[in-house]
This record gives structure tokens, sequence and C-alpha cells, in this order.
């Protein structure tokens, strides 16, 4: 008795997951044509959330430094140029967020790449915005240049080749200046995540067989080029606390191989979305490392 008790709760755990499942997947599958209702909760979702975003940035944030009138600053040269990277990255993964879900809506092409790959232009536009009103910082052109360049690489790929066969990822791994300067650089793993650049690297992770259309090697199989750098307490070279710091601050570039999620093929779209989140973030594998000072290492495994 109680094993046929166990069975029934079985197939009946299994049959309501099961409906749970396709009523998901047909949830998660895009429109073949326009949904008026899901684009309308995908407009009113983005505004909502950059708004509220926005207004928490102000309170939260910008509250604690002193303010000021509108001006820019010229901070090219700050941090090797990490951060800018960092603003390409935002811009361009916000952009492909922003027209996969008017692609989920049924939305055009045309207004997929116009409203939606510029979400993040727009929203780290008005970001930077909030910057120039700040005494600490400003509003800075070579960050929109950066904001410009994330957002041109997605469009520029999908009228290209309509679809992205060259991937902006990003990896991090841990680092001993942070504790050196953990008001700049973090306290804690996910502070550092964000704040310390001597951790992070961008990469350039492009599709084997979009390019050469090979049937022995796996579609999934990506070329990654990297970018890093290290040996930065400051975004220049400069006194911190009064005492000069001595920083090996170099440049360093990465060669290594990688895994485009999006090409691995399931009929779940559940896992084509979960897919999706993860491949922002470069797969650990063994690299090659080069520095501006001539150097070369590799790595057994890199993140």
């Amino acid at each position: 008795m109680k094993y046929r008790l166990a069975h029934i709760c079985l197939l009946l755990f299994v049959s309501i997951n099961s409906f749970s499942q396709s009523k998901l997947d047909t949830f998660l599958k895009p429109s073949d044509t326009l949904n008026t209702s899901r684009r309308n909760t995908v407009i009113i979702t983005e505004v909502a959330l950059g708004a509220l975003t926005l207004a928490g940035l102000d309170q939260l944030w910008y509250k604690d430094f002193p303010r000021s009138n509108f001006h820019t600053i010229n901070d090219s040269d700050e941090w090797l140029q990490m951060d800018k990277l960092g603003h390409a990255f935002s811009a361009y993964q916000l952009g492909k967020v922003g027209a996969d879900v008017l692609k989920w809506s049924g939305v055009n092409k045309k207004d997929q790449l116009i409203y939606g790959a510029t979400l993040g232009f727009t929203f780290l536009t008005a970001v930077e915005v909030l910057d120039g009103y700040s005494a600490e910082w400003g509003f800075s052109w070579s960050d929109m240049a950066a904001n410009a360049a994330g957002t041109g690489l997605y469009i520029g790929q999908e009228l290209l080749w309509k679809e992205q066969r060259i991937l902006l990822k990003y990896s991090f791994h841990q680092t001993k200046y942070a504790s050196l300067r953990p008001d700049k650089l973090g306290d804690g793993f996910m502070e550092e995540f964000l704040k310390d650049y001597n951790g992070q690297t961008y990469w350039l992770s492009a599709n084997v067989n979009s390019f050469v259309k090979s049937s022995t090697l796996p579609g999934w199989l990506n070329v990654a080029f990297g970018y890093g750098a290290d040996g930065m307490l400051t975004g220049k070279s400069e006194n911190v606390n009064n005492l000069f710091i001595s920083q090996n601050r170099q440049r360093q570039y990465y060669l290594s191989l990688d895994v485009d999620l999006s090409k691995i093929k399931t009929k779940s779209r559940l896992l084509r979305s979960l897919f999706d989140v993860f491949n922002t973030i470069k797969v650990p594998f063994p690299t090659m490392q080069f520095n501006d000072k001539g150097t070369v290492k590799f790595h057994y495994i890199y993140f």
C-alpha cells in the first residue's frame, strides 16, 4: 500500500512538474508576432526599474559626496582603461537584454535594435549625468565613448551577421590589492568583484564555427582574447594618504578557449534562458598570459 501511494505521489509530482515546465517553456518562447501585452509589460518594467535604480543611486550613493555644478572630467588615462572596458561590457550586456526581451515580445528586428539594443547606452548616459553633478567625479566623454563602443559591438554584429559571433565576457579572481585599499577596491568578495580592477579580465570571445564552418569542431567552441591589468592601487601612479606607494602597474593580455553556451543545443527554453545569463561569464580554461613588460606566463586554469 505504501509503495502504491509513493508511486502515485511520484507520478503526480512528475506530471505537475512536466506541466509546469511546459507552461514555463511556452511563456519563455518568443512571440512570432507582436504581442502588445508583453511589449507593454517590458516597457513599463524597464522604465520602472531604470527610474528606481537612478533614484536609489542618487539617494544612497551620490548623497554621501558633495554636489557641484555640472562639469566634465578627462579620466581616459586612469586604471589602465579597465574602467572603460567595464562601461563597454555593461552597455553591451544591457543592450543584449533589451533586444532579447523585445524579441520575446514579437517586436520587429529594426525596433529591437533601435529601442532595445540601446538600453545600456541610455541608462549609462543617465548615470553619467549624475556623475556630472558630483564633485567627486564628473561627466566623462571617454566613458560615453566606451558606452557607445559596447552598444556598437552588439548592433554592428546584428547588422553584419544577424547574430553575435563575438561575445564580450567577464571573469574575475581575487587579488592582494583590495586589502591595501578597501575603500577604493572593495572589502569582501562581492565588492571586489565590482571594484578591484586588478582581478577583472574582459574578453572578446569569438565562435570558431561561425567563421570557419568546421564539421569536426564542436559548435560551442570559442577562442577568447582577454585584457586585464595588475599592480594598481590608484587610478594613476600617485600619492595615497601622503605616502608614495610603488606600483608595478602593467597591462596584461590573454589567449584562451571558451564556451558559447548559446550554441549548446537544448529543447528547454528554461535552460536556454539560463545559458544566456551565464554566457556573460568567461568559462575557465588553460590560458596564455602576456604583459607589456615582455613576460609570458601559462595558467593551467585562469579565472
